[in-house]
């Protein structure tokens, strides 16, 4: 993190929970604030940023991602992901441009595996990608007259979702989840953080983490690293996939399932009264010898109660799930904010 930027977290109260999490105020109180509608701030310290860079960086994007990147225009952003040759995905960003440059936010303990692993096959093409989130920063803004609180401010302020809107003082992203992504310089991030946070609650990881559930948002981290195909996450209801801009690794996979197969499993909503993280396995008296899936996103929304993003499989989320064992805490299912299709 950058110096100047510590220190304002340090003099903000920011520090990192017994999960290494940042936090200011204490979870339940940041909650609060979330799902009341206030106005909060948050600096997105659970995500880092890649940028692509070079003549060839569209042609090479568009045969790596899942996305067809020839719609972003500097106007518009989109989700994508990234999967190896069988189809299971190693990571999931959010891609928009800013002048000639491509900027993919990611979950920042898988970034540097991914930078690694995309630069592999650069090999000739002209094409240059770095992860640059030392030189900006990330952070989120939402709540009651968040719009006009950033227009005040000096802010371009998007008009509709995934619009990108910019001037000097950085980018501004509207999201799915009634949430807008700044991308601030690094040198004017302390400062510019300080008028944000003036009026506005400040919360942390988690605590921001819960608009993105109550979307129906799922971000891969490293405990669910190449355990999905897409869909399963239901990347392509939230336009992170192209059916017709052609190949990428794993699109074979993408498309058999899309077209030809009865997908298995899907990305639903849940809420226990227990603990749960990441990579957790799921059980269902329907399929009681094996696993039927897996915990992706959590949130602590009160003592002893969490909000999940789960991949289960179909047929079982209508006769139970368990968590990590049939004598665990059973899930309760909780509506997604977009239809699944009739054919899953």
């Amino acid at each position: 993190m950058m110096e100047e930027w510590q220190q304002w977290v340090t003099q903000n109260d920011g520090h990192q929970d017994e999960g290494g999490r940042l936090v200011f105020a204490g979870h339940q109180e940041e909650l609060k604030a979330v799902q009341g509608g206030r106005p909060v701030f948050s600096p997105l310290t659970q995500f880092a940023l890649l940028r692509a860079r070079g003549e060839d960086t569209l042609s090479f994007l568009q045969g790596q991602l899942s996305s067809d990147l020839r719609e972003l225009d500097g106007s518009r952003s989109q989700y994508s992901s990234y999967s190896n040759a069988k189809g299971r995905m190693q990571a999931n960003f959010l891609a928009w441009k800013d002048g000639d440059d491509y900027f993919l936010m990611l979950s920042a303990d898988i970034a540097d595996a991914i930078l690694k692993r995309l630069s592999l096959f650069v090999m000739r093409a002209k094409v240059k990608i770095e992860r640059v989130d030392g030189q900006y920063l990330l952070a989120g803004f939402a709540g009651a007259g968040a719009a006009g609180r950033l227009a005040e401010l000096g802010y371009a302020v998007p008009q509709s979702v995934h619009a990108v809107a910019g001037n000097e003082q950085g980018l501004v992203i509207a999201l799915p989840a009634g949430t807008y992504l700044l991308v601030l310089p690094a040198e004017s991030a302390a400062a510019a953080a300080t008028s944000l946070a003036e009026g506005a609650t400040r919360v942390g990881v988690e605590a921001w983490g819960a608009f993105d559930i109550a979307a129906g948002i799922a971000w891969i981290t490293l405990p669910t690293q190449e355990q999905f195909v897409a869909q399963m996450a239901n990347m392509e209801l939230i336009g992170a996939v192209s059916f017709k801009k052609g190949c990428f690794p794993g699109q074979e996979i993408v498309a058999r399932t899309q077209y030809l197969g009865k997908l298995k499993r899907r990305l639903f909503r849940a809420s226990i009264s227990a603990a749960a993280s990441p990579g957790d396995v799921l059980y269902s008296p329907s399929v009681p010898d094996q696993t039927i899936g897996m915990v992706v996103n959590v949130v602590s929304v009160a003592a002893g109660q969490m909000e999940l993003l789960v991949v289960v499989q179909v047929a079982a989320w209508e006769a139970g799930v368990y968590l990590k064992s049939l004598d665990g805490p059973q899930l309760s299912p909780l509506s997604l904010p977009y239809p699944l299709p009739d054919r899953i």
